[in-house]
């Protein structure tokens, strides 16, 4: 199996928001496009996100689900770790929502009921993604919904699962109890949409992001797990419907405060006409984590009145509530369109198969590197084929170099001890008649 290096795409338009790079890309053997996630390996040192790194790659190469980003390799050199997926141009459910302002109860069902799906296939390989966010939840280019961004999962046997990774986590639990701050100028449903609109935009490009979909339990450094994802839920159900987020403030610690205190602040604007069954529900996700549907598995969200009629094992066959516009497959129009905060696309200058010697902080990453046979050698699926960059040209001329000398040093140091041999065997011999025995001369 040959080694991948950065020089084997061509890259394209950038998709994240964050301070994450990922790009479209074309693989410049077959043609196929990926979309192309990349770590800077000093950066994941200096967060201490070593272990979610390890923990993304080996939920996606684990989890073989329709409702999950495809992983087809992942790969490193000197200085970056690179995730190869599925390119899904039909956006996010964030740019969705910022465009459609609201969806319609039957389109929420749909999207809601695929998140479902999604969070249930993680949960039952002992993950618990703890980042379920619109930003998060992508869509392909039929329109179907798709979970992505595992950089804060972790797995479920992890003994100390707490707020540390979250930047709004942390010395919060004393101020966000007591939630005496005046309260926020009221307004309409329309008025507070428009608001978080503005806002959500700046947080997109933040590096310290929203608050509004981390679970109380998590902000107050209590112990957590798999039910935290499905307050994520019921966060995003709101949102969907209503247009905002249930506890959405100017401040990101108010938005804190609010949460830890979801009793005072959980309320249903009567604009929004939301049903009885969508009000329970989302009641039903947002509230303490021993009564919080899902804590006993997804059957139990499934089971509420306001999926009757949902087709569960159907649900990623049937036509999607919303089918984006894509021209072809590069097309990024889907995804909210930013400026370049680097001003080009950035290279790596150590990059190769050829590498003289491993660095002390590629051992944390030993293992990285992974290939899923059974979608790379699928001739229905894109693959990733075999192209050798200018890098590779120079690495495979120093291999055989450096291998040419090897084995003449070798053949050498047998000639030697055949040498030797010869007179051990042959005392009487002669120095010209052992020399040209070796030789082949004899």
């Amino acid at each position: 199996m040959y080694s991948l290096c950065f020089e084997y795409f061509s890259h394209f338009n950038r998709l994240s928001r964050s301070m994450l790079w990922v790009r479209v890309c074309r693989e410049k053997t077959t043609g196929h496009v990926y979309a192309m996630k990349k770590l800077k390996k000093s950066e994941m040192l200096r967060r201490g996100q070593v272990e979610h790194v390890k923990a993304e790659r080996n939920l996606l190469a684990e989890v073989d689900s329709n409702c999950i980003v495809k992983l087809y390799c992942s790969f490193q050199d000197e200085e970056f770790l690179y995730l190869i997926m599925e390119y899904l141009p039909g956006g996010d459910m964030m740019t969705l929502l910022m465009r459609k302002d609201t969806l319609t109860e039957d389109e929420a069902r749909f999207y809601v009921g695929e998140t479902v799906l999604a969070i249930e296939s993680i949960h039952k390989h002992n993950y618990v993604h703890r980042d379920i966010k619109p930003d998060n939840l992508l869509l392909d280019r039929y329109g179907h919904m798709k979970l992505s961004d595992f950089g804060l999962c972790k797995p479920l046997d992890c003994s100390n699962l707490h707020e540390k990774d979250f930047s709004l986590g942390s010395n919060l639990s004393g101020s966000l109890q007591s939630d005496g701050r005046p309260a926020a100028p009221k307004r309409s449903q329309q008025e507070q949409l428009q608001h978080w609109q503005r806002n959500r935009r700046m947080l997109a490009y933040s590096t310290v992001g929203t608050p509004d979909y981390i679970a109380p339990e998590v902000l107050l450094k209590k112990g957590y797990g798999m039910e935290c994802d499905w307050w994520s839920l019921g966060a995003i159900m709101y949102e969907m419907i209503v247009g905002y987020p249930p506890f959405y403030s100017d401040e990101p610690m108010s938005t804190c405060r609010k949460i830890v205190n979801w009793r005072t602040h959980l309320k249903f604007p009567e604009e929004a006409k939301l049903s009885p069954e969508a009000k329970d529900l989302i009641s039903k996700l947002l509230c303490n984590v021993d009564q919080r549907l899902g804590t006993k598995g997804a059957d139990e969200i499934k089971a509420h009145p306001w999926f009757k009629g949902v087709e569960w094992d159907k649900l990623y066959q049937m036509e999607a509530a919303f089918i984006p516009e894509v021209n072809d497959e590069l097309d990024t129009q889907n995804f909210e369109k930013f400026e370049e905060a680097d001003g080009q696309i950035q290279t790596s200058s150590k990059s190769g198969p050829w590498r003289k010697m491993l660095s002390s902080k590629d051992i944390n990453f030993v293992g990285y590197t992974y290939k899923n046979f059974e979608i790379v050698n699928d001739h229905q699926v894109p693959g990733i084929g075999i192209y050798f960059p200018p890098c590779m040209h120079i690495d495979l001329c120093l291999i055989l170099f450096v291998d040419f000398y090897s084995l003449l040093h070798i053949f050498k140091r047998l000639q030697c001890c055949l040498f030797y041999l010869f007179i051990f065997l042959n005392p009487f011999r002669t120095l010209t008649q052992c020399f040209d025995w070796v030789w082949g001369r004899g």
